[in-house]
């Protein structure tokens, strides 16, 4: 509310941020602010950065790999599956060779699977898509060993382009944890999502109150309000994960992440309501700020209910999910003894 009023206004941040608009009604000074604030955090000196904020997520990802695609023309894409669509969507309109790297149950980047595809591609240089929480399971890639496997395989660093896809990941630096996510690492750009070589962006004109309003959500919070944020997110991802696994209910979540995956509901009607992301026999739940324990509570008793209705005769069974999320993570029949 106290933003509103600046809703009566067309404010278009055309062009690069970094330089002079000649449109009157802009708010570059706000955006570079914001770009100054996650600069910061990804510990890199002002004058040896260049962002912008995008529309998206996905443009986020086009612009970063654009970036790597002119650095490294013949260059070569790898990615994990369990990518975003924007990663592979950049593929096809850069006209990229990809290869795509399977996963770990956890849905972290296998490393041994990059390490094989690399070798088989040595004479070519290496554009990484390295995904800092991956959309369904919230995997982390391990941006170390990725950077070990390169070197490993006989890639210097002016042969190879890192991208982050870090999505709304942006919490990841507030947990204090390694291996961190820092411009000190080979790392050529990060893209986040708090909500070009064109004209330096991919697109021209942008939208000038994005900027004002993820500049006055940081200034609000602060980091302090962020990072408290985050820790509550983090433990309430946990309660609903031991609610869930306490009740037989197969369930997984992976180290520093807020998605909960669980076992897909049977009713249409339930996954509507809860407006639960599916794919194949999983669900899952994305812990942000405004989730309280109270809805979780809900769902959770809600879920409960229902399954004492789908599984009360025993002509159907809850799936195993112990190729998705692992046997120590399934509940079904065969691997959680009944539950």
């Amino acid at each position: 509310m106290d933003l509103s009023p600046l809703l009566r206004f067309h404010i278009n941040n055309v062009g690069d941020p970094f330089k002079e608009s000649a449109l009157g009604l802009h708010s570059k000074e706000f955006e570079v602010e914001v770009l100054d604030w996650f600069a910061q955090l990804w510990e890199i000196k002002k004058d040896e950065y260049w962002g912008y904020v995008t529309n998206g997520g996905t443009e986020g990802n086009l612009q970063g790999l654009l970036l790597g695609r002119e650095l490294l023309p013949d260059g070569i894409l790898y990615t994990s599956r369990e990518s975003h669509y924007s990663i592979f969507k950049a593929a096809r309109m850069y006209r990229m060779e990809c290869k795509i790297i399977a996963t770990l149950t956890t849905g972290e980047i296998d490393c041994n699977d990059l390490r094989a595809k690399l070798i088989l591609n040595k004479d070519k240089p290496a554009i990484i898509n390295v995904t800092i929480g991956t959309t369904f399971k919230g995997a982390i890639d391990n941006l170390d060993l990725v950077i070990k496997t390169l070197e490993e395989c006989g890639l210097s660093e002016d042969r190879f382009y890192i991208h982050c896809d870090a999505a709304y990941w942006a919490y990841y630096p507030f947990l204090g944890q390694d291996p961190k996510l820092t411009f000190k690492q080979p790392v050529g750009s990060v893209s986040v999502s708090a909500h070009k070589l064109l004209d330096a962006t991919i697109t021209g004109s942008r939208n000038g109150h994005a900027p004002i309003f993820i500049w006055y959500g940081l200034s609000m919070k602060g980091y302090k309000g962020i990072q408290e944020d985050v820790n509550k997110c983090l433990i309430r991802a946990r309660y609903l994960r031991d609610r869930l696994r306490n009740a037989g209910i197969s369930t997984m979540l992976n180290e520093f992440s807020i998605i909960v995956i669980f076992e897909r509901p049977l009713d249409h009607e339930f996954i509507r309501h809860w407006q639960l992301s599916c794919v194949g026999n999983m669900a899952h739940i994305v812990v942000m700020p405004h989730v309280t324990v109270e809805m979780l509570d809900d769902f959770f008793d809600g879920l409960v209910r229902k399954r004492s209705v789908w599984y009360r005769h025993g002509n159907v069974q809850p799936p195993c999910l112990a190729d998705e999320i692992g046997i120590s993570n399934c509940s079904c029949l065969d691997h959680g003894k009944g539950l």
